[in-house]
């Protein structure tokens, strides 16, 4: 009976890959294992990453590490929880290629050390760019168009911690009528696929409109933005970049509710309400990567304290967003 059972295998293994039911876990992992360009992020990380220690034993396998940081982030877990999932769960036990039967899960304190290494070389920014070339290369990025929009990422406002205060780096604003604590992710979107080209961080309390420069790329044809950027086109940063875009830039902002509703009942208001509806309908794109950033991957509250590490999450998140949202054509 054993003499049938794959060598390299261990029991557990045999057990659950013999089972009649796949999980939605299962579908997930098998998904991204077709659509994730393994080798190229790899290829992104190998040059900083250490071949040998100074000390004990030698380091884990760079594409297991990599793994274990895709499953922390597609999941929203902590360093320990991963750790813990991997010892609980065969379907990300298999997804990792680790074998209980041969060796142990890599602890957490290694996947922070992982951790702390691509924050330190901003290679999550250089896996985002990474994905995009992939996806450009499959004509899924055509960058003929940017939605530009922000949402608010809340963080921690305890102060029940070692030196009983709040991160210094984050920074409360108002929305509507309610008092947010936290900070800011930005993000320049293409507005034929919804893929997210740009990331920018920054604390709450920073307008919307001060880093719409920074989201364009300058090669664009049209630009989407709500009423939260409306005078774009009179700031001297946006000016400057329009300078170096070859085409002439179509501009579809919202505006601002209060003027619209002052004005008389008539065709005119009819008009301007249908135009701006027809804006809406195109701008409504750039909200699908947020919706799988806090809802699929369940991102809803800064982990780490300090900008920087928080920066590194998001630049990681929209890059698997890009491809959970483009898995469809990626697919073999």
């Amino acid at each position: 009976m054993t003499s049938a059972i794959n060598p390299q295998l261990s029991f557990a293994q045999v057990e659950y890959a013999n089972k009649k039911k796949l999980t939605r876990r299962d579908r997930f992992l098998a998904s991204m294992e077709t659509v994730v360009p393994w080798d190229r992020i790899v290829a992104v990380i190998e040059p900083y990453y250490p071949t040998s220690g100074k000390r004990g034993r030698p380091p884990i396998g760079l594409s297991r590490m990599l793994r274990m940081y895709f499953i922390q982030q597609w999941y929203s877990l902590a360093d320990e929880a991963v750790e813990d999932a991997l010892y609980d769960s065969c379907a990300l036990r298999d997804f990792c290629g680790i074998n209980l039967a041969k060796e142990s899960v890599p602890d957490a304190t290694t996947l922070m050390g992982f951790r702390h290494l691509l924050e330190e070389n901003a290679l999550p920014g250089a896996i985002l760019k990474e994905v995009n070339n992939l996806l450009k290369e499959k004509s899924l990025l055509m960058s003929q168009g940017t939605l530009i929009d922000a949402t608010l990422i809340a963080a921690p406002s305890s102060t029940k911690n070692e030196k009983h205060e709040r991160d210094p780096e984050m920074h409360q604003t108002k929305k509507g009528n309610q008092w947010h604590f936290g900070m800011k992710a930005h993000i320049g979107v293409d507005d034929e696929s919804g893929l997210v080209h740009t990331v920018i961080s920054t604390a709450a309390n920073i307008s919307d409109i001060s880093q719409l420069d920074k989201l364009l790329h300058g090669d664009e044809k049209r630009v989407g933005a709500d009423a939260g950027y409306v005078g774009a086109l009179k700031r001297e940063a946006v000016q400057q970049k329009l300078e170096v875009m070859p085409n002439a830039v179509r501009w579809y902002i919202a505006k601002r509710r209060k003027p619209i509703r002052q004005m008389t009942e008539g065709w005119q208001k009819d008009l301007a309400l249908a135009f701006e509806k027809l804006k809406a309908r195109i701008r409504a794109i750039v909200e699908h990567p947020f919706h799988v950033v806090k809802n699929i991957f369940k991102h809803k509250k800064a982990r780490y304290k300090g900008m920087m590490k928080n920066d590194a999450q998001l630049n990681t998140l929209f890059a698997l967003s890009n491809l959970y949202m483009a898995r469809g054509k990626l697919r073999p």
